[in-house]
């Protein structure tokens, strides 16, 4: 039995193993393909005359954090690895550039400094040398630039290829487990909302 290729109006909810898993892969799926779309915003948005800072800066931490997600470790162990990011073919360093890209995240989001500004406080000083008054002095830190996107936006890509290759394959292995199933033990699982998309 083959699976069909009409949209169903019904459908039943496995908890199986490979259930849960095709479910995680397709959830990476998800954060990789969001992470790709905030690239392509950020592209975009960099390439106006003038930039809102506050929109790159809330997309480039959305990206990051949507692909950070997609290495930590779940439940049922289904996550991205170092060697899955060797695996995509990018070409340089890429392993490096995964590790930048969590310690960019990580001073992004959990870092102990703004990371937008770095401010410094000082006093200025009259004529005579004496302290007149506290000056408080800012610099912005930089915006993502466009090759940083460009190249993040890649390893996004490569990365959505090699998990929709394994959605395939685990949906193939839960079919099958599913098709071996009576229409009354298919009867007893909980029944699930289908949309159409």
């Amino acid at each position: 039995m083959t699976p069909s290729t009409t949209t169903p109006t019904s459908a039943r909810q496995l908890a199986t193993p490979g259930a849960l898993g095709l479910a995680d892969l397709v959830a990476l799926f998800d954060d990789l393909q969001f992470t790709l779309e905030c690239c392509e915003r950020l592209v975009a948005e960099l390439a106006r005359p003038r930039v809102d800072a506050v929109l790159v800066e809330a997309l480039w931490v959305s990206a990051l954090n949507s692909y950070a997600r997609c290495f930590r470790t779940g439940d049922r162990g289904l996550h991205l690895t170092v060697d899955d990011v060797k695996a995509t073919g990018v070409p340089g360093e890429v392993a490096e550039w995964h590790a930048l890209l969590g310690r960019i995240r990580d001073f992004s989001i959990d870092g102990p400094v703004n990371p937008r500004e770095a401010y410094s406080v000082g006093v200025s000083q009259s004529s005579s040398g004496e302290a007149s008054g506290v000056v408080i002095t800012s610099a912005a830190r930089p915006l993502v630039d466009d090759v940083t996107v460009k190249q993040t936006g890649r390893l996004a890509f490569e990365l959505s290829r090699l998990v929709d290759e394994r959605i395939k394959e685990h949906q193939q292995t839960v079919f099958a487990a599913a098709s071996k199933l009576t229409s009354a033990q298919l009867a007893a699982l909980p029944a699930i909302a289908v949309t159409s998309q």
